[in-house]
């Protein structure tokens, strides 16, 4: 029997420089838990080093996936979600071939730490994590998929790092699974996108960096029978009843 679950795929950790230190794994879990989301996906800059630490402090409530936001030679953004953390390794090790081996500057872009699941530091990632890894959108979106995994294209109606700023805009019959839209987007606005590109799945994410924009208003309502990998590959791709029931409305 389908049933809603509310899910945020798109979510960093205190690793994406960007992110706020604050964004340790017991507290993504807790803000998590006091939204009433049910399934989160840790999506750290170009790693999945941290997903370990929060799938540990979650307990199973919610349920976490391992997701990298990939960041393509062309700086566009794509939010990869895999159905388990050694299929998510797989893919850093082929991304990290071509990755620039760029020293962070903690002064100018910040902290980069991995974390247990208590917060306790294991280490801090000396490469700078937000930079372009040395493939292609294209190249990035057939890995992930070729591996098991989705490829949606990240905040695509964002002024930077998206496909349409970079390339111009989405081929009707782009490989990617979905598209995603900012929490920030107005009704109005996603519905002219859903009209522009009839027939494409569209998911909303909160981007988090910081605690306070974990929410409902801010994710994406499926309806699945179970909150899993599968049940959301499943809503994405209109299969078996399962279906993105639409955030705006």
């Amino acid at each position: 029997m389908l049933a809603p679950f509310w899910v945020d795929l798109h979510i960093h950790t205190a690793l994406s420089p960007c992110g706020s230190l604050d964004m340790g794994a017991p507290e993504i879990v807790l803000a998590a838990r006091k939204a009433g989301i049910d399934v989160i996906g840790i999506s750290d800059h170009n790693t999945c080093d941290n997903y370990p630490a929060v799938y540990e402090a979650s307990g199973g409530n919610p349920v976490v996936l391992p997701c990298i936001e990939t960041q393509s030679a062309e700086d566009v953004h794509t939010l990869c979600v895999f159905p388990d953390y050694e299929t998510a390794q797989t893919y850093k090790d082929w991304l990290w071939e071509k990755m620039p081996l760029i020293k962070n500057d903690v002064d100018y872009f910040g902290y980069q730490v991995v974390l247990d699941c208590c917060n306790n530091i294991l280490k801090e990632e000396e490469t700078l994590l937000i930079q372009g890894a040395g493939y292609e959108v294209d190249q990035i979106v057939s890995k992930v998929q070729e591996l098991g995994g989705l490829a949606i294209l990240a905040h695509v109606n964002r002024p930077s790092f998206s496909f349409p700023v970079a390339l111009g805009p989405m081929p009707q019959d782009y490989q990617a699974d979905a598209f995603e839209l900012s929490w920030r987007i107005s009704s109005d606005e996603a519905a002219e996108w859903r009209k522009k590109y009839p027939g494409r799945t569209f998911i909303r994410s909160s981007d988090s960096h910081t605690l306070d924009t974990l929410s409902r208003a801010n994710c994406t309502k499926m309806m699945l029978e179970e909150p899993t990998f599968d049940e959301i590959k499943k809503a994405i791709r209109g299969e078996e009843g399962r279906r993105i029931s639409w955030p705006w409305g």
